[in-house]
Parts: structure tokens; C-alpha cells; sequence
């Protein structure tokens, strides 16, 4: 049996990057630098490592980046502050504040807090609004992501029936939106939903975003389907894995995106992306 063709997101995210960096380099001739400011809550070691590597990318295609890191015990009015400095500073274009953010803070107010001009994650209530309404925006970072790797994979989607498992804000609920707007037709699926395969098996697309590792098994996935992989865990020997089992699931799928290296990458990506446009756009205001 022949196996999956394998969707490769570093792949596909340095073909879009390359691009990305010939916009920053156009905005630099015409004196912007794109700006984006990171938040930093606490000090979780997960959130270190994500922020450390938004900032690398930021630095190899030659966006600036300003890294604001805040005490756990910080309070709520200090952050909104912060942010709402930021959403008046002319030299960034995009803000992000790393979730999860402490106990104490209410990370719906912090969002909305967000100028929805700067808002390159596409988790204010605005840019949801926008997005579903199918209006310009910025879209969320991974179901983004997942979209540009269904079209450098040459997938179709139109006509497609596509299940989402999942039903998170930043991923499951704003994936199906996407996928709806290009014609597919799309049914969600959740932990409480019942006989889950039964209702996986008759889709052409599977996006997996459960957060429970190994999750999707061959089981779930009708031949020749194309598996989207979105889930992040850790196996009992710290490796990473997605939420679908990879080595059965490749036997059965037309394509599969591996974890890691398959959406992983593809979520900055995406957020370079969206910051070189919230950049452009201020320059097409200035004029």
C-alpha cells in the first residue's frame, strides 16, 4: 500500500518567508521598518521558547522586533496600558500578547484591547467579526497557515467535505470559517460528539486540533483522505507528536502533514506575514 504524500510546512513556510522578506525590503527603501512587539507574562518555560523563536524569525527576514517581558504579579491595568502604548507607537505595526496570561488577568479584555489594526494574531473580536463575514483582516496565525499548505499542496477544496476536530477560538472554530469560504462543506466535531469516526470517515479533509496525542487513527480517516495535523504533545519520552497517529493514518491518507515540521511552522510564518502587511497598510495611509 502506498503511503501519504507528506505536506512539509518548513518547506512551504521558507518559500513564503523568502517572499515575506522581499516585502520587508521594499518597505525599508521606502523608509518603514515593519515593528513587531511581543508580550511576555511570567516566565513559562513553553511561552519562552515560542516567543524566542518568533524573534528569531522576525530577525532572519528583517522585521524589528521588541521583546516586553512583565513580572507574573504584574496587574491587569499595567498590561492594558502597555498595550495601549503600543497601539499608539509609530514603529509597531503588530502586537501580541503570548497566551496563557496569569489567573488574575482577563485575557478577553486584554485582546479586545488590542487596536485591531495591529492585531496580526486575529483574535480580537473585530478581526473575528471581519473574518466571518468574510471582510479584509488579519486572520488567525495556524488556520492560516493551514490554508496556504492546502494550496501548496494543490488541494482542492471546493465541493470537499471537510470535519473539524477541535472547536477552540484560535484554531477549530476560525478553520472551519476558512475552509466554508473557499466552498468546502464543513461539520465540526468536539470531544462530546459521538461515534466521532463515523462521521470523520466521510470526510475528504480532517483537520485535527484536540490537543490529545495519537488521537486520529486510521480508524477515523477514509482512503485517500488529506490529514491536517495541528495538535503539539509530548510522548512519555518527550517527543513531539500531533493528534493523529501518524504511522497508521500515512497508510490510508492522500497527504498528511507530519508533527513536528508540518502547521508548526506555518504559524509564524503567517504572523511575519500579517505584520508586513499591517506595515504596508500604514504606509498606504500615510501617503
Amino acid at each position: 500500500m502506498s503511503s501519504a504524500i507528506i505536506i512539509n510546512g518548513n518547506e512551504i513556510g521558507q518559500e513564503i518567508r523568502k517572499s515575506v522578506a522581499d516585502r520587508v525590503m521594499k518597505l525599508k527603501d521606502q523608509g518603514v521598518t515593519p515593528g513587531l512587539a511581543v508580550i511576555l507574562v511570567g516566565d513559562n518555560p513553553a511561552s519562552q521558547t515560542y516567543v524566542r523563536n518568533k524573534q528569531k524569525s522576525c530577525e532572519a527576514i528583517g522585521i524589528f522586533s521588541e521583546l516586553i517581558k512583565l513580572p507574573q504579579e504584574v496587574s491587569e491595568e499595567e498590561l492594558l496600558n502597555q498595550i495601549r502604548s503600543l497601539n499608539n507607537s509609530e514603529n509597531i505595526h503588530g502586537i501580541l500578547v503570548q497566551l496563557p496570561l496569569p489567573s488574575h488577568i482577563n485575557e478577553d479584555k486584554v485582546i479586545a484591547t488590542i487596536s485591531p489594526e495591529k492585531d496580526v494574531d486575529g483574535f480580537s473580536p473585530i478581526s473575528v467579526g471581519k473574518m466571518m463575514l468574510g471582510q479584509e483582516t488579519y486572520l488567525p496565525c495556524t488556520p492560516f497557515g493551514v490554508m496556504k499548505l492546502l494550496e501548496h499542496a494543490g488541494i482542492d477544496i471546493a465541493g470537499k467535505h471537510a470535519v473539524i476536530v477541535g472547536r477552540s477560538h484560535i484554531v477549530g472554530k476560525p478553520m472551519g470559517q476558512l475552509l466554508l469560504q473557499k466552498d468546502a462543506t464543513v461539520t465540526y466535531t468536539h470531544s462530546k460528539t459521538p461515534e466521532l469516526p463515523s462521521i470523520t470517515k466521510q470526510a475528504d479533509i480532517i483537520v485535527a486540533a484536540v490537543g490529545r496525542p495519537n488521537f486520529i487513527t486510521k480508524e477515523h480517516v477514509k482512503s485517500g483522505a488529506v490529514v491536517i495535523d495541528v495538535g503539539i504533545n509530548r510522548d512519555e519520552n518527550n517527543k513531539l507528536i500531533g493528534d493523529v497517529h501518524f504511522a497508521e493514518v500515512e497508510q490510508v491518507a492522500s497527504h498528511i502533514t507530519p508533527v513536528p515540521g508540518g502547521v508548526g511552522p506555518m504559524t509564524i510564518t503567517m504572523l511575519l506575514f500579517n505584520t508586513v502587511q499591517s506595515a504596508e497598510k500604514s504606509l498606504s495611509q500615510d501617503k
